[in-house]
């Protein structure tokens, strides 16, 4: 994309001042005056003419190693140009386009280059925030000799750099069976619906004969034996709060990124221990993915690039939730105590005997100047626990880890009464 060329503060200062003086000589009669005049006028009509030549045809690809980076992390972006054209580029400055939470934006001079011939930069990124940004597109300008107009040009190509979120390292305990949809759940399979259909088959050339399943054979008639134990999948489902409203401030939202964090935390520790994962965000739950089962990381990314959303409800989050915990699941939630009719509508999606656990963010903690009541977020916290829930109230000032520890006692005292 081509802008046009513009004259700069040099150049509207010898149009003005030549108009003034050209005119002046008219009127007085000097013809010298006025040739001057004409000279100062047409100097930088013939600069920008100069500068608006056929913008040249460059191709620009860019590479970004790592790939993701984590907060802080510092990357580096190659940048490679090549003209494509069949005239010689001229000398242009050139300046990368990215977010600010990047780093300074890199000028560099950008020499002649032969039709057909490269050029290569690196500069570097970092960034202390999660998120999608966009690497490009690159601008590019350029003088005439005299400094009286300059035209800048744009090479539309970008580059996507996710910055994943911060994940804390929750320990190696294992989450503890509890309900339906966790560790017990083969052996209460296997009690329910028969042994036979779940843990015998026929028999196979090569099979050991202690292997052999006498009464399932007597009953079907043919050999059958017993099949190797497997673990059964657990299944869990975690839920991020993504309501704007609910999170205090605008902009970057702390509690927000708190429940980022938490979340991609919580991921990562689920599926280390043999979890089957299901993210719900307003924007799965609308594009269809919650009902997919994710991989680490496709959450990290998913979860680089979530938002607050304006005018959203836990209301479509509670009923997607529902058709999981019907069929028995871990449910945790990172939500924030900030409506109770909307943590009602949550907190009746746990079905009788499952597992539900949730950390509720304390709105008013979280906001800069709070004056509000500091038993409201308690009040709303007690919704989810009334309904069975495991929770933990948590502020700015509390971590990740101690507050998935705290939900663990909780869940074993709950385990044990």
């Amino acid at each position: 994309m081509r802008a046009p060329g513009v004259l700069t503060s040099r150049g509207q200062v010898f149009l003005g001042l030549g108009a003034v003086i050209a005119l002046a000589g008219m009127v007085l009669g000097y013809r010298d005056v006025t040739r001057v005049g004409l000279l100062l006028v047409v100097l930088p009509l013939l600069a920008r003419l100069l500068v608006r030549a056929t913008p040249p045809t460059l191709r620009v690809q860019r590479t970004v190693t790592p790939a993701r980076l984590n907060p802080d992390q510092a990357g580096t972006v190659e940048v490679h140009f090549t003209n494509v054209g069949k005239r010689p580029t001229p000398m242009f400055l050139a300046e990368e386009q990215f977010d600010y939470a990047l780093g300074d934006r890199p000028r560099f001079i950008l020499p002649r280059m032969t039709p057909q011939e490269s050029r290569r930069l690196h500069y570097q990124v970092r960034s202390r925030h999660r998120g999608a940004f966009a690497v490009g597109p690159i601008t590019l300008r350029r003088r005439d000799p005299f400094g009286l107009t300059h035209v800048a040009l744009q090479l539309p190509a970008t580059v996507e750099l996710l910055v994943l979120p911060y994940v804390w390292d929750l320990g190696d305990r294992r989450v503890a069976g509890q309900g339906r949809g966790t560790e017990g759940e083969l052996p209460q399979m296997v009690s329910l619906h028969g042994e036979d259909d779940v843990s015998i088959r026929q028999y196979r050339d090569g099979d050991e004969l202690r292997r052999v399943h006498w009464p399932a054979t007597a009953h079907r008639g043919e050999i059958m034996v017993r099949q190797e134990d497997r673990p059964a999948r657990r299944r869990a489902v975690l839920l991020l709060d993504s309501r704007a409203g609910a999170h205090p401030g605008t902009g970057y939202q702390v509690s927000f990124e708190w429940a980022v964090s938490a979340v991609a935390s919580l991921a990562r520790h689920l599926i280390k221990d043999g979890f089957v994962i299901h993210l719900l965000t307003h924007r799965t739950v609308e594009d269809g993915s919650a009902g997919v089962q994710i991989g680490l990381d496709e959450a990290l990314a998913t979860l680089a690039r979530a938002r607050a959303d304006q005018g959203t409800s836990l209301e479509p989050l509670a009923a997607a939730a529902h058709s999981f915990t019907s069929g028995g699941v871990l449910l945790i939630s990172v939500v924030v105590a900030h409506d109770e009719a909307e943590l009602s509508h949550l907190a009746a999606v746990r079905e009788p005997g499952s597992a539900a656990m949730a950390m509720v963010l304390d709105s008013d903690a979280f906001r800069a100047e709070s004056n509000g009541d500091p038993t409201t977020a308690a009040r709303h916290t007690r919704v989810l626990t009334q309904a069975g829930w495991q929770t933990v109230l948590v502020g700015p000032d509390d971590s990740v880890p101690g507050a998935w520890e705290q939900l663990r006692a909780a869940r074993r005292v709950g385990a044990l009464t």
